[in-house]
């Protein structure tokens, strides 16, 4: 069965440990993990490898040797409590290991957890959990937490902010990684670890990191800066980089949301920024108006990219979005 997002964080807090398996794929590798540890830390507990209820298979590992994985699921547990057994990266390379451990499953083994990276719909390990009536299949996008997931997290790690704190936590999370934030929550923690206060915006502030990826910060300069000439040859070095098309609308879409929020609410904190100052001539060179035309931009472009329908390049799709913010800019300055 197909679990969506939104049901799958809440399935990922409350899992059903009746369930055959689960599984979790994702082009990044990073949140692919981390949703992968918040759910197992769920179905298992605190202890589960010390106690030698989790095994982990490496894909490369189950294609030399298959029996692997039934071994896992069926072996009898030492200490009680639900098992499960985790195949990680895993693709059609190890399909049929995958499926026949599947079929075999019976009430009372261990579930079967799986993690891929970005598996296409003709997967056959991604058909087969899809297509099973007693298993999950859940795809991880690229997209900050939300409020929920941020709050959740928040309270695993004991901390109670104040609603200031909370927006600039909620504008960190989409400035930075997944992974990134979590530890920046973690610093939060033993930052305030003998404070038993709500957390403020200069708790925040302090443990904050300063920066994203430089590589992806030079693009975004050159179009909120409306330096069109720039474009094309910045993208070209982020496309011999491997940087994903993808991964370009998302953090544009992040920056200019930032750039919004400057526009819209001066004097306001700003957070996950390396050169705030420049944040804010950008904020002001543009105005509110015209930066909500540019998420208007963003956000088509980053549907067009979703689509299945979608048969243009898609690096060349994300330049001319570009191009076209920075004539958008360029006209206001007239």
């Amino acid at each position: 069965m197909k679990l969506s997002p939104r049901d799958a964080n809440v399935y990922f807090g409350k899992p059903d440990p009746s369930k055959t398996g689960l599984l979790i794929y994702g082009g990044d590798a990073m949140r692919v993990a981390l949703k992968r540890q918040e759910f197992l830390k769920a179905l298992l507990g605190p202890n589960a490898e010390e106690e030698m209820r989790l095994t982990r298979i490496p894909a490369a590992e189950l294609r030399k040797d298959p029996a692997m994985l039934p071994d896992a699921v069926k072996a009898i547990g030492f200490f009680p409590g639900p098992r499960a057994a985790l195949v990680e990266d895993a693709n059609d390379n190890v399909a049929k290991a995958l499926l026949e451990a599947l079929v075999d499953w019976k009430t009372g083994d261990a579930q079967i957890i799986v993690t891929g990276g970005d598996l296409k719909k003709t997967s056959k390990v991604l058909k087969a959990f899809e297509s099973h009536p007693n298993a999950y299949a859940t795809a991880i996008y690229d997209n900050p937490p939300d409020r929920a997931e941020i709050e959740r997290i928040l309270a695993e790690a004991k901390l109670t902010p104040e609603p200031d704190a909370m927006a600039a936590l909620t504008d960190l999370a989409r400035a930075i990684d997944p992974g990134d934030f979590r530890q920046t929550i973690e610093k939060l923690s033993l930052y305030k670890l003998s404070d038993p206060t709500p957390l403020t915006t200069d708790d925040v502030a302090a443990c904050a990191p300063t920066s994203t990826e430089a590589d992806v910060d030079d693009i975004l300069h050159v179009v909120a800066e409306t330096r069109t000439a720039e474009i094309g040859p910045v993208m070209a070095k982020l496309q011999a980089q491997g940087v994903a098309a993808v991964t370009l609308t998302i953090m544009a879409t992040r920056h200019f949301r930032m750039l919004y929020r400057i526009a819209a609410n001066p004097g306001a904190p700003i957070y996950g920024v390396r050169d705030r100052d420049r944040a804010m001539r950008q904020a002001k060179s543009w105005g509110a108006a015209n930066l909500e035309i540019a998420l208007s931009v963003l956000t088509d472009t980053d549907l067009t990219l979703r689509s299945a329908g979608q048969n243009a390049p898609a690096i060349a799709l994300v330049e001319r979005a570009f191009i076209r913010l920075a004539m958008l800019g360029a006209q206001k300055n007239r």
